[in-house]
């Protein structure tokens, strides 16, 4: 039977704003196609299984490379209505301290970028026939450590979602032409399970008084990948209650 659904491409999609994502898309009745490092979990409640899940590590630019004719494979009607860029990593030192740039080595910078900032590139240009054919949408997930230095958040990951940012502005630029729109979120302090200690203590210099849920974050993610943002193209939406004004 044809599947007529629209169809979800999502990177790191097995927790935060990831997992709440694939809630939201799904609630709504699409498909989404997962692609995470690890291999599809047994426990995992989502139906579709592992007919929906690409194994794929976007550190390594050929195994994310061989991951777009995987993908391909599994998009029979040769259409990709939204490709969400989420997957993002943050490296620590041993004792959990922020790593600045004279701390990160380099080995770290090669590996943070190839995740989180030419694994998108790379992604979008491969799959960028079936994002025409359903004049699609492409979604970066930047930060808010994109634009200021943040108290937790590294030197590598910063500069990767800043450039994840005018990343987007390029390829807005040269996607649309083909129907394609191209747009960000930048989230601010999100509540989820891997906040770094002490991000509590930032709530009382946002304006809102509050963390951000991943849910909230899901949400602006499905305004961009729908009609309700027809026009929108080339913008990077502030997630984070107020706290850069």
């Amino acid at each position: 039977m044809p599947d007529d659904r629209r169809t979800l491409l999502l990177t790191g999609a097995s927790r935060g704003i990831g997992h709440a994502t694939v809630k939201r898309f799904s609630s709504a009745g699409w498909r989404v196609i997962t692609c995470s490092r690890q291999a599809f979990p047994e426990d995992c409640p989502w139906e579709a299984g592992e007919e929906d899940h690409i194994q794929v590590d976007l550190a390594s630019p050929d195994s994310t490379i061989a991951a777009v004719d995987e993908i391909r494979s599994r998009l029979p009607g040769g259409r990709l209505e939204a490709l969400v860029n989420n997957a993002g990593i943050s490296p620590k030192g041993d004792d959990g301290e922020r790593l600045n740039t004279i701390t990160t080595d380099l080995r770290t910078w090669g590996h943070v970028f190839h995740v989180n900032f030419f694994a998108s590139v790379v992604l979008a240009r491969g799959l960028r026939h079936e994002l025409t054919a359903a004049r699609g949408t492409v979604v970066n997930v930047t930060s808010i450590a994109g634009s200021r230095v943040h108290p937790f958040a590294g030197a590598a990951y910063a500069t990767s979602k800043a450039a994840l940012a005018a990343l987007t502005r390029e390829m807005a630029n040269d996607f649309g032409p083909l129907g394609i729109r191209v747009n960000a979120i930048a989230p601010g302090e999100i509540e989820t399970d891997i906040l770094s200690p002490g991000t509590e203590d930032l709530v009382a210099d946002i304006p809102m008084r509050r963390l951000g849920t991943p849910e909230e974050v899901a949400r602006t993610i499905y305004f961009l990948c729908t009609d309700a943002s027809a026009y929108v193209s080339g913008v990077e939406i502030e997630i984070n209650g107020g706290q850069h004004v």
